[in-house]
């Protein structure tokens, strides 16, 4: 566990530990962003951009398993602590977010735009 910098304003609050729980995932839609799939693995938290690179559909949706997630369209795998696919047909990356738990609730940062 991670603890939250005091007065931090960069991080906001998404869930608890009680509203999204170990193997579940949500999707948050921070004002003026894209979507974020934000998982809970046996390995941690982890947030990426919830769009797959290769063609648009959501990657909540999609199966998790040895943290990473298989897109539901096509099979694309992408590794959720660094967003890199393990192969086709995604090529590009998807973006990710850094994601901290303090005292069961869980926290968010978004990365810059271009940080895929």
């Amino acid at each position: 566990m991670t603890t939250l910098p005091q007065q931090d304003l960069t991080y906001f609050l998404v869930a608890t530990t009680d509203t999204l729980p170990a193997g579940e995932v949500m999707r948050v839609t921070p004002p003026g962003q894209a979507p974020i799939a934000v998982f809970h693995t046996s390995d941690g938290v982890f947030a990426i951009d919830d769009t797959c690179s290769h063609q648009d559909t959501s990657l909540a949706d999609g199966w998790v398993e040895d943290c990473a997630v298989e897109c539901p369209l096509h099979e694309a795998c992408f590794d959720l602590r660094t967003g890199m696919p393990s192969g086709p047909p995604a090529k590009l990356p998807v973006r990710t977010h850094e994601t901290v738990v303090d005292d069961g609730s869980i926290y968010l940062r978004l990365s810059a735009p271009d940080a895929a």
